[in-house]
């Protein structure tokens, strides 16, 4: 049976200062699920969930609740709970008193209290924690108590805006795979905010990938990595290699001088058309066994596999592979039918997908960083 919407957005519509920050946004979140909002940083993710947390109203739309509009709610009486990226914990108040916070306000009696913080440090494994100061504990164990405190009062939804930022690369796969089993055990909905596409994919049931304000695509983590909707998707979800095509009618497109077989069809004879290849699902093979043919430009090693940029008639591709293959190799590509995926053209058309500057990029990410 298809699980009732918790949680719907219509038609909503927000600006800052005269900016469109949302424009029409419809979105249904079901009961129970775990959904992301993804997107660049200024797509409107955050301002989503201000809206539904209660901190923001809509200039135009409705934000529904178990079926009931709850436009104007203020954000106490609503049944959602908000973690930020900075926890907001109390740091004058030790583990216990930050957890039992919420509670003591609905003045709840104290055994009842006790037994309910108790039960959340368990959840969140801090059992044992509860007489230690704030400042002394880890980011990691932070983000713990701020979920205890959060959850503690059962919310129905409970809204996460970037939680595990803060946090480095190791501890934030530890708490994504911690926050997903959470999930699961309360069975409340969790609504996810992050710019980070793996962490989307890895804990999602449905993520939704936004950009300037619209939904581009809303999908599992497998719809939107396998069959994206236009290039900004197939580019924000992992490497693609997008070139321009044309579907010559169906299950046949031609791209890169070449003609292959696809599975895609739907598409009027000779329409121009956004083709993606992933790296991974691109086999190198000698010059002359190759669908197309070119040369390698540079050669990175990332423990599991080579990022491999091969030059074909100017436009750069990006290959991941496990063999090892040495600048100015002159080698061929070989393309599965299903490793080929159709996409119509949109605003994002030829902004994306070739790896021209892709080594420049990578050092003036680095610099960026180190400032």
């Amino acid at each position: 049976m298809e699980k009732e919407n918790i949680v719907e957005l219509k038609n909503i519509s927000v600006a800052f200062d005269g900016e469109q920050v949302l424009d029409q946004l419809n979105l249904g979140i079901k009961d129970k699920e775990f959904i992301t909002l993804l997107g660049p940083s200024g797509c409107g993710k955050t301002t989503t969930l201000r809206l539904i947390a209660g901190f923001l109203e809509p200039d135009c739309g409705d934000v529904v609740f178990e079926g009931k509009k709850i436009n104007g709610v203020p954000a106490y009486k609503r049944q959602v709970n908000t973690i930020f990226q900075r926890y907001a914990l109390f740091p004058h108040l030790n583990v216990y008193e930050n957890v039992a916070f919420g509670l003591r306000v609905k003045k709840l009696p104290e055994n009842e209290i006790k037994q309910k913080v108790t039960e959340m440090l368990s959840l969140v494994n801090l059992s044992g924690f509860e007489k230690r100061n704030i400042a002394t504990l880890s980011g990691g164990q932070q983000q713990r108590v701020a979920i205890a405190r959060a959850i503690a009062n059962h919310p129905k939804v409970l809204l996460l805006d970037e939680p595990l930022a803060a946090l480095d690369l190791k501890l934030r796969k530890d708490m994504q795979k911690e926050l997903k089993k959470i999930q699961q055990q309360l069975g409340i909905t969790f609504i996810f905010v992050t710019h980070d596409q793996e962490e989307a994919l890895t804990m999602s049931d449905r993520v939704v990938v936004m950009d300037k304000g619209k939904i581009q695509q809303v999908g599992t983590p497998q719809d939107i990595y396998n069959e994206p909707k236009n290039a900004f998707v197939a580019d924000f979800i992992g490497e693609s290699n997008i070139v321009d095509g044309k579907m010559l009618k169906d299950y046949r497109v031609e791209f890169s001088g070449q003609e292959f077989r696809c599975l895609d069809r739907g598409f009027s004879q000779n329409e121009q058309v956004d083709v993606v290849v992933r790296p991974e699902d691109v086999d190198i093979v000698e010059y002359d066994k190759g669908m197309l043919k070119g040369k390698v430009t540079s050669v990175a090693f990332l423990g599991v596999h080579y990022e491999i940029i091969v030059d074909i008639g100017g436009f750069k591709w990006m290959i991941q592979t496990t063999d090892e293959h040495f600048v100015n190799d002159r080698v061929g590509l070989y393309i599965e039918p299903d490793a080929i995926h159709i996409m119509k053209k949109s605003e994002y058309s030829g902004l994306y997908g070739d790896y021209s500057s892709y080594s420049e990029e990578i050092d003036h990410l680095s610099d960026v960083e180190e400032e």
